[in-house]
């Protein structure tokens, strides 16, 4: 009987994983990648993280306008890469954009029951593909073979398990991985900005909050903001402004706080972008009721290396460490 070598190696190092979060954003490219020793949840620790800064153009909106530049600030990135971590094999995602992404939360009853599928193991979740594409579908307005379509059981929504599903354009998904291969980088997922960003202030809130605290996370991207009502580990409410519905941001936060005294407010992102619209974290503070903390990575895990990286300490790092956190806990 023969073992190869990754089969040996994750033996030796106690089945640890690793997870690298790539975040393409307007001006930088922003990489966190975190191990955990264990499928059993152990300590969290940051391995490295890294702020390429990209020059004017290189992006339109969510268009990668230069996708040789996107490549080599993606090569630099991964430059400094420990080689500790370069010895695994990195589970790496990449985000795409707030403005390309669609998620939809799913029930899983709903769609096995349109698969036809019976119970909820491996061979019956491969089953639901064709269930969770005709809700891609649904909810994109394209047909299947024009879109990139990503999912997974989101086990956050206990008791009523979920599937949560992001589908895009499969061109932005496709400018995306061609930059990543002329990097030398496989990407094994995607996932939109919003949806990492709330998996990262989830578990910061699970690290930082008291249990079943209620509270709010906001992330604060460069087409608007997204806010989540937190209960009970489940998201009881959310919202994004701007929005039709919502006159000001001011009114979205209070229709999003209607409920539960809240204690506490997660925020997370580009945090400087509410200037553009007369907001600052104690104008946030004030309309939501309740304290506000910025989000940061330096809390979350044990780390030996770069004590003074400034990514440790940026609200806008939550987008790269909810893609790495996916990469060790999903």
């Amino acid at each position: 009987m023969t073992f190869n070598s990754s089969w040996l190696q994750a033996v030796k190092s106690g089945w640890q994983r690793f997870g690298a979060g790539i975040d393409i954003g307007s001006q930088a490219v922003r990489l966190v990648v975190v191990s955990q020793r264990s499928r059993a949840r152990g300590a969290l620790h940051l391995e490295y993280l890294c702020t390429v800064p990209l020059a004017p153009g290189v992006m339109a909106g969510s268009e990668i306008a230069d996708r040789h530049a996107i490549a080599r600030a993606l090569r630099d990135a991964f430059a400094g890469l420990p080689r500790a971590c370069a010895t695994h094999a990195l589970q790496c995602a990449m985000a795409m954009p707030a403005s390309a992404t669609l998620t939809s939360i799913v029930p899983l009853a709903r769609l096995a029951a349109q698969s036809h599928c019976v119970g909820d193991g491996g061979l019956a979740l491969a089953g639901l593909e064709p269930a969770v594409m005709s809700e891609a579908e649904r909810m994109a307005g394209l047909e299947r073979h024009a879109l990139a379509v990503d999912w997974f059981v989101d086990e956050n929504h206990l008791p009523i398990r979920s599937v949560t599903i992001a589908a895009t354009a499969r061109q932005h998904l496709e400018a995306r991985m061609e930059c990543a291969a002329i990097a030398g980088i496989s990407l094994t997922a995607v996932d939109g900005e919003p949806h990492a960003a709330l998996r990262a202030m989830r578990y910061a809130a699970s690290r930082e909050l008291d249990p079943h605290e209620p509270y709010v996370a906001l992330w604060i991207g460069t087409d608007g903001v997204y806010g989540w009502r937190i209960v009970d580990d489940s998201i009881a409410g959310e919202m994004r402004y701007p929005a039709p519905e919502h006159t000001d941001l001011a009114d979205a936060l209070r229709d999003l706080v209607h409920g539960p005294v809240l204690d506490c407010a997660l925020v997370s992102g580009e945090i400087g972008l509410l200037d553009g619209v007369g907001f600052s974290l104690a104008d946030l503070a004030d309309v939501l009721g309740c304290t506000t903390l910025p989000f940061e990575c330096a809390a979350l895990g044990s780390r030996a290396r770069q004590p003074g990286d400034p990514l440790l300490y940026e609200p806008a790092g939550a987008v790269a460490f909810g893609l790495a956190l996916r990469g060790v806990l999903e």
